[in-house]
């Protein structure tokens, strides 16, 4: 059996009926609404984060009403995200299709990540779970505070791995640990398991995360973004911080202080991630990734033998070794 059959096997059913309440949940009488979110799920993704919510509740009891809506809410917030960050980034292409705001323009993008944003609130309402409603609420001041914390960095004169760090535990992370902390609470846990819940997904969404960033060293149509698509949008990720750092290259760090206030040329960019490639910027990443993944496994180590373990062990299989 494949990673993604595993994955999916304990919670074929509890996926389904997300996906209903998912859709339910996006009805409008609004043409251009609909036409607009009709566009953005025409590239739903493979539903990572629902999933991993999904697996963490059936971890600690049936899944439930309370669990289908945090699921619900937590991918909303996060399609609202993306549809937001596109403005913010001037992006032009969202997973190998047109951005909302390049089909339309950036007051329709904002207003449909609000009403994104309005929906995923009134499913977490119907949890009726306050500590669900603080970790869904806790979440969108996180996302917030990543995207302007990687703006005030392109100020800053270090090449600093902690303040990227930084950056990805706000914006990529915990989006993965407010889920499964969220499908921990949906079935009551204890404290205790709810930090455990919470502690896994961190580390997966740090795996995820610098998996993305490395994919951004290599061009694929595949992945839906050119090579050094984050360079372009001023961002300097982990390959090339490391090598920046191990160097003291001032040729290099003049072209990556070019990057962080936009006016590096696509030829000194395709220079920078040559320079991260050779001198072992890649690898360093790999071997970062693989690290967040071991811990990941040490905290399932704890636990029993399950369907839902299995699952879990193959959704960090697949977080770390795909190909897009």
């Amino acid at each position: 059996m494949d990673n993604s059959s595993l994955i999916k096997s304990p919670i074929a059913a509890e996926l389904d009926e997300f996906k209903k309440l998912f859709d339910t949940s996006l009805t409008s009488s609004n043409f251009l609404l609909n036409e607009a979110i009709s566009h953005i799920r025409k590239k739903n993704g493979k539903m990572m984060r629902p999933m991993l919510l999904l697996l963490i509740a059936k971890l600690y009891g049936p899944v439930c009403p309370e669990t289908l809506h945090a699921a619900v809410s937590l991918e909303l917030l996060h399609t609202a995200s993306l549809v937001h960050d596109d403005v913010v980034d001037e992006s032009t292409e969202r997973r190998g299709q047109l951005s909302v705001n390049a089909i339309y323009n950036n007051k329709v993008a904002v207003l449909v990540g609000d009403y994104l944003l309005a929906t995923s609130l009134v499913q977490v309402g119907k949890t009726h779970n306050y500590a669900i409603i603080d970790v869904v609420s806790r979440l969108g001041q996180n996302l917030s505070e990543g995207e302007l914390l990687q703006l005030s960095n392109v100020s800053n004169l270090q090449f600093s791995e902690e303040i990227y760090f930084d950056v990805i535990r706000k914006k990529t992370a915990v989006l993965f640990a407010a889920c499964t902390k969220a499908g921990a609470l949906s079935v009551g846990v204890t404290d205790e398991q709810a930090e455990f819940a919470r502690l896994f997904g961190e580390y997966i969404g740090l795996c995820f995360q610098i998996k993305d960033d490395i994919f951004d060293y290599y061009d694929s149509k595949e992945i839906g973004k050119p090579t050094g698509n984050d360079m372009l949008e001023g961002k300097l990720t982990l390959p090339v911080l490391y090598a920046l750092n191990s160097t003291c290259d001032k040729a290099a760090e003049e072209i990556a202080m070019k990057v962080k206030d936009g006016s590096a040329t696509s030829d000194e960019i395709a220079r920078l991630i040559e320079f991260a490639k050779q001198y072992g910027g890649i690898e360093y990443a790999i071997k970062t990734m693989h690290a967040y993944k071991e811990k990941a496994l040490s905290l399932l180590e704890t636990l029993a033998d399950t369907d839902v373990k299995a699952a879990l062990v193959a959704y960090l299989d697949f977080v770390v070794d795909r190909d897009k």
